[in-house]
């Protein structure tokens, strides 16, 4: 039986009629009998070729296995919606398995367990919007929880149009697009987050304008195997905290990129770090003040740590090891930390 209510509509494949709990009262009573003791708290199960529809603000615990179905958030713009996700398993072929369509802010949290969610063939558009990732949000997205979360993808992993921030969680994202991606900006406070293969890791960016698009890590547990950039940024990329191992073409990339902390291990076939020209509001620069860096490169015409403006060391560790550490085309300015050089300790910003 399709549940209907109030706050949450399901419907099925495209083109069916909608029923209302007005049209169907006994549905009304049986979303009743389905929900626990928690009366804030609705409960609902996928269906295969059955859609769910959120259209109000709430909390809705979602569970079950399912092909080709959609949670669909279509709210008001003032509302706040929490999905829960209780050993949700969606596998669809070329749509979200979860599209916030219109909301405030909404939050995804994980509930203890594995959900799976994951999208076999290329995707299709919505009208206008190309919704081109597993989880597709127009709006504020927050990801958190205690479980766990498997994202499988031909294009992207996560988008959001607006930002996208992470508070918890386990979350592992395989994909041939960017696994995270949003167009103002990503935040990571905490969780643990493994991604692989996929072409870009974190991906801040918004092509019409270039006053956004940061990457901000103040914690969590992050692993990226990337084939071109594992974090990028056309503004600021900062790092206050987080244990991060990341692989790539290029480790980081972003205009301003600031270390304030945090232990970061970097292996890249291009550059290691680059603060490079992603927008011409801001004046490149790389500034650690704190933290370990270590940067792994290939042989070859590769920097370690590359800025088209200035490299500032205040602080921290930094240890590079390839052909060219140093590549800068401002200021080079050393004020304290340590420096090592293919093992050498230097304590100097030498330009080759």
């Amino acid at each position: 039986m399709i549940l209907l209510s109030g706050a949450a509509v399901l419907s099925g494949c495209a083109g069916a009629d909608k029923n209302t709990a007005a049209d169907n009262p006994s549905v009304k009573e049986d979303v009743t009998a389905d929900t626990d003791s928690n009366a804030d708290e609705i409960r609902l199960t996928v269906k295969d070729s059955e859609d769910i529809t959120i259209d109000s603000a709430g909390k809705y615990v979602i569970t079950g296995t399912a092909a080709e179905s959609e949670i669909l958030i279509d709210a008001d713009k003032k509302d706040e919606v929490q999905l829960v996700l209780d050993g949700l398993s969606i596998t669809n072929k070329n749509r979200p398995c979860i599209y916030v369509k219109k909301a405030d802010n909404v939050l995804i949290t994980i509930a203890e367990g594995k959900s799976d969610l994951s999208v076999t063939g290329d995707f299709s558009k919505d009208g206008k919007t190309n919704t081109d990732a597993v989880i597709f949000s127009k709006d504020d997205l927050t990801i958190d929880g205690p479980g766990e979360l498997s994202i499988s993808s031909k294009d992207n992993g996560i988008s959001g149009k607006d930002s996208v921030r992470i508070t918890g969680g386990t979350i592992g994202i395989t994909c041939t697009g960017c696994a995270i991606e949003a167009h103002d900006a990503i935040e990571i406070s905490d969780g643990t987050i493994a991604i692989y293969e996929c072409h870009d890791g974190l991906h801040a960016d918004n092509e019409s304008d270039e006053t956004v698009g940061y990457i901000y890590i103040s914690g969590g547990h992050i692993n990226i195997n990337a084939v071109d950039d594992a974090i990028h940024a056309t503004t600021d990329i900062k790092i206050d905290a987080g244990d991060i191992v990341l692989s790539g073409a290029e480790g980081i990339e972003g205009t301003v990129i600031t270390i304030n902390g945090g232990d970061i291990d970097i292996t890249a076939t291009g550059d290691g770090i680059n603060a490079a020209h992603k927008s011409d509001n801001t004046v490149p620069l790389y500034e650690q003040n704190n933290g370990s860096v270590t940067i792994r490169m290939s042989e070859g015409d590769t920097d370690g740590l590359d800025s088209n403006g200035d490299i500032v060391m205040n602080g921290g560790t930094l240890n590079i090891s390839g052909s060219l550490t140093f590549d800068c085309d401002g200021k080079a300015v050393y004020n304290g930390g340590t420096i090592i050089e293919n093992g050498k300790e230097t304590n100097a910003i030498t330009i080759r």
